[in-house]
């Protein structure tokens, strides 16, 4: 599966556009606030048709009054894929068919972003973590994707009987969010126990020394969905007292170790950025063993804080089999990787140009 073409129209500060894209990929180079970031968001849009920097939809609009993304996917089938937004609206059509849920939708094209902003994988907080879980097994599993909506359904109607002090109305929604909840405990841990071994090879891979490890760390034992409601009313005071559920999958958070020691409080800011890329390497091995395909990768202005050894190794890394379809973008040519090897294309004022 690859990216034949994108097209976007009143998309943030892109001027309008409609390219065919290198089967390879394509190295997008320009000054900051051009438009480069914004189209590697426009190309990634059709996989969870939302950014991937997390803004909300009416933020993406440009001068027009709302926009139209448009992604053309070359693979097993050809597909075209595209979502137009307007009045707070969104339409999501699959070959010019409207598609009326988006669990029907989501990773029919897929692709992993790597933004500078996925350090915080490694040195961030929990939720950062669980959003990692969340994104790539919901692509992987429509009946994650689909436990994952229930769940936080539930969870924010039990949220808001505990924020009125209703404890007897909060746990009318207990059943719910075990049902649910127990169909991610079991998902995520699964994928943990799978992916340790995947962790620390990656780590290796790029170079970095010290056993790495990965671990899920929560209430494991409410993967069985007999063990909510035992767990729900112990907690029950301590989530009176804090308006809030207090347990659950949204509590837990994915441990990253080297030598037994927390990344996080102890790693080097170059540990922390090979550990990152190791998640998303393992991100994409996981979309390609579930869904039998090679998703692109897209890499945001990754290389420059990188001496050259390392960038070599990154490059090498991250390029990846033949059929992998990779777009970078960078401020300049000289902090790319020599061994990228890519069509270059200048975006400058929101216009791309082959160079």
């Amino acid at each position: 599966m690859w990216l034949r073409g994108v097209v976007a129209r009143g998309y943030r500060n892109l001027a309008d556009l409609e390219c065919e894209m290198p089967p390879r990929g394509v190295c997008l180079l320009g000054a900051n606030a051009q438009g480069k970031t914004n189209l590697l968001e426009a190309i990634y849009y059709p996989v969870l048709f939302r950014s991937f920097r997390g803004a909300p939809d009416q933020q993406l609009v440009g001068d027009s009054p709302g926009f139209y993304v448009e992604a053309r996917i070359e693979g097993a089938a050809a597909r075209t894929l595209a979502a137009t937004y307007a009045g707070r609206k969104k339409r999501i059509t699959k070959d010019r068919e409207e598609i009326g849920r988006l669990a029907d939708a989501v990773g029919l094209w897929l692709a992993v972003a790597f933004l500078p902003s996925d350090l915080a994988l490694a040195s961030g907080p929990a939720s950062t973590r669980r959003q990692y879980l969340d994104r790539l097994l919901s692509l992987a599993s429509q009946s994650y994707f689909r436990a994952l909506a229930r769940y936080r359904a539930a969870l924010a109607q039990r949220n808001s009987a505990l924020r009125q002090g209703r404890p007897d109305l909060a746990q009318a929604f207990d059943a719910p969010l075990a049902v649910s909840g127990a169909e991610l405990v079991r998902t995520r841990l699964k994928w943990a126990s799978g992916a340790v071994e995947q962790f620390a090879a990656e780590f290796q891979c790029v170079g970095e020394v010290g056993e790495a490890r990965l671990q899920y760390r929560g209430g494991t034992e409410l993967a069985d969905e007999g063990a909510w409601q035992g767990t729900l009313a112990a907690a029950l005071p301590d989530d009176r007292a804090r308006r809030m559920t207090t347990i659950g999958p949204h509590r837990d958070d994915l441990v990253l170790e080297i030598g037994g020691r927390s990344l996080r409080d102890y790693g080097s800011t170059g540990q922390q950025r090979s550990a990152a890329v190791a998640l998303k390497l393992l991100e994409i091995a996981t979309l390609q063993e579930a869904c039998g395909t090679e998703p692109a990768l897209l890499l945001d202005d990754v290389f420059a804080e990188l001496d050259r050894e390392r960038q070599s190794r990154w490059a090498l890394r991250l390029k990846g089999p033949e059929e992998r379809q990779l777009f970078v973008t960078s401020p300049r040519q000289d902090e790319l990787p020599g061994n990228l090897d890519l069509p270059v294309w200048m975006v400058e004022g929101g216009r791309v140009r082959e160079s």
